[in-house]
């Protein structure tokens, strides 16, 4: 599943007459009570949208009921941290589980609620999680959805026999033996990762292991393998491969969320100087309608009340009335989301940032652009 290709479709569907639900699950439980918040959640949110005077379809409700269920049941997709849910439309019919927790979200709208699903689609790359010590290797592939493929690998690496006194040079002889059996052991290990990130279309990988067993086996990595390596984590042999995947999946969350600050900085940096970006709703808004914004970057707590021109489809600050570019009649909407799904149907990408001081002084939003933002 291609998250940031499926979410470029979605954004480019036109408002629809036929309401769309959108509705975003937290499935990653650690207790049964957690669960069953989730499922007071979607139970009070249906309730309300039947009793609302523009109610979306029956059979749309029904279907977005049905699948919770079964989610919530856990049914399916057991292995996904969110999932989201979308209906309505002409028969718009969506189930995209992800490796990244959402907040519980409910929408009704004219067009597909985008925003949380573009927040995570940036952390759920195509990843592997490489478990190796000295005898074995187990390789989980993370896809977009969650845990998927696993290879597990057995090294007939001998064991080491106790010594003493006269046995010391033969001691020395079976370690060379030793050493010879694990570079095998390393040698095939890295041959199933080459072959899963060809497989699996993989970016990133994390190490987990002993540190000096993992120092040791890095060396074997041919370049291609060894420049996605992006971190280690700890990881024992006693332990399960979902506890080492999940520690590695946390691993790259925490890497993404650093990584995304670091470009907000050149983000600010850029716009500072009149360089490829901008920075404040305004030029914000600019860009984004001139189809200029290659990466739009907002504040997890942005949330703006805003206007969308029904002929041009200028987006701008609330209007009461004509829009200020062409004088046809605008209806409301929300900057955020408005922004959001204009980018990702032009084919760029959004980041949601958790925290980031810059980037609240200058409205919560700021963007690279495809090229140098015009002088007035």
């Amino acid at each position: 599943m291609d998250v940031q290709a499926r979410l470029a479709e979605l954004a480019k569907l036109p408002p629809s007459a036929r309401p769309v639900v959108s509705v975003y699950l937290n499935t990653r439980w650690t207790d049964e009570d957690q669960r069953e918040r989730v499922r007071i959640f979607l139970k009070n949110h249906l309730r309300e949208a039947r009793a609302a005077a523009e109610r979306p379809a029956e059979e749309d409700l029904a279907w977005i009921e049905a699948e919770g269920q079964r989610i919530i049941g856990q049914v399916e997709f057991t292995d996904a941290s969110g999932v989201a849910l979308v209906a309505g439309g002409e028969r718009l019919r969506e189930v995209l589980p992800v490796r990244a927790a959402f907040e519980d979200t409910f929408v009704v709208d004219s067009t597909p609620y985008l925003r949380p699903l573009a927040g995570v689609a940036q952390e759920i790359v195509p990843a592997l999680v490489v478990f190796v010590d000295g005898v074995s290797a187990r390789i989980v592939a993370l896809t977009p959805a969650g845990p998927g493929e696993e290879v597990t690998l057995e090294g007939e690496v001998p064991g080491r026999h106790s010594t003493g006194g006269w046995a010391a040079l033969a001691q020395s002889k079976y370690q060379r033996h030793i050493d010879m059996h694990r570079d095998q052991h390393f040698e095939a290990t890295v041959a199933a990762v080459a072959a899963l990130v060809d497989r699996h279309g993989v970016r990133r990988i994390v190490i987990a292991g002993e540190v000096r067993t993992v120092a040791v086996f890095r060396q074997h990595l041919p370049d291609p393998l060894a420049r996605r390596v992006v971190g280690v984590v700890a990881g024992a042999r006693h332990e399960s491969s979902t506890v080492i995947a999940t520690r590695g999946a946390e691993y790259l969350a925490r890497l993404d969320e650093q990584e995304d600050a670091a470009a907000v900085d050149r983000m600010l940096d850029a716009a500072a100087k009149g360089g490829r970006a901008v920075a404040g709703l305004d030029a914000t808004l600019e860009a984004v309608n001139r189809n200029a914004v290659q990466h739009l970057y907002l504040a997890r707590a942005f949330k703006r009340p805003g206007a969308v021109c029904e002929r041009c489809g200028a987006l701008q600050p609330p209007m009461a009335g004509a829009c200020r570019f062409c004088g046809a009649e605008t209806r409301v909407t929300e900057l955020g989301e408005a922004m959001s799904s204009r980018v990702l149907a032009t084919g760029g990408g959004v980041s949601v940032v958790n925290r980031h001081s810059g980037l609240d002084g200058q409205d919560g939003v700021g963007a690279l652009l495809r090229y140098m933002a015009e002088v007035a």
